[in-house]
């Protein structure tokens, strides 16, 4: 397949998902106002960090008047999951050059992450894989911000009875389940869920069950083998 080609069927894989993405951007939108920010101050926000969870909790540390300091490192700590994505996918990226290195790595997102690490691993030799993670990751960059922009500016119009927080986990839940094909694959997600939800009060929830359930998943593999 060509380059463009790549670009357009990575496009179209993340098609039925990424209509998750507009609640959550709203949510974001609407929570960066009523912290405080500017409208100019939640626009930046939007499109610097790009990064849903980091946001909100940003937002909410920043409505309590924490020090810049405090709001930074706690946005990183959240993101810390994105190294481990890094890692994965940076194989498969080894030829292209570090700008857009650079600009793939900004618009990384756990979506596109799940959905072109699978495509990889199922076509380990189709080439142009940048174009086909490009286009699956494209997608979502451009309805966070525009979801973000409707919701800085429109979305305290919104009813309060419109619970949009449960597009969230549905996104992700979208990606987990294809990926579920064996007895690994299973214990990964159990450890990993169910480590995350027991520490949900914490801001390493996430970042503590990926590592647990990549370390169960790869335990549970390498008995398999062997």
């Amino acid at each position: 397949m060509s380059s463009r080609q790549e670009f357009w069927l990575g496009f179209r894989s993340v098609l039925p998902i990424v209509i998750g993405v507009v609640p959550f951007g709203l949510v974001t939108g609407v929570s960066a106002i009523n912290a405080g920010m500017s409208t100019g101050e939640a626009l930046n926000m939007s499109w610097i960090v790009f990064a849903g969870a980091s946001q909100i909790a940003a937002n909410a540390l920043w409505a309590q008047g924490a020090p810049a300091f405090l709001v930074v490192i706690t946005a990183v700590v959240i993101n810390a999951r994105f190294m481990m994505y890094s890692a994965a996918i940076s194989p498969y990226l080894k030829h292209v050059s570090w700008l857009r290195k650079m600009l793939l790595a900004y618009i990384l997102t756990d979506q596109a992450f799940g959905i072109t690490i699978a495509h990889f691993n199922q076509y380990p030799e189709r080439q142009h894989k940048p174009w086909y993670y490009f286009g699956a990751a494209l997608p979502f960059w451009i309805v966070w911000q525009i979801s973000g922009v409707i919701g800085i500016f429109l979305g305290q119009t919104l009813p309060a009875e419109w619970q949009l927080d449960f597009a969230v986990p549905l996104s992700f839940i979208a990606i987990l389940i294809p990926a579920i094909k064996d007895r690994p694959s299973v214990i990964a997600a159990i450890i990993g869920g169910l480590t995350a939800t027991l520490l949900a009060p914490t801001r390493v929830s996430v970042l503590v069950g990926a590592f647990l359930g990549i370390a169960a998943g790869y335990m549970a593999e390498s008995k398999t083998k062997s």
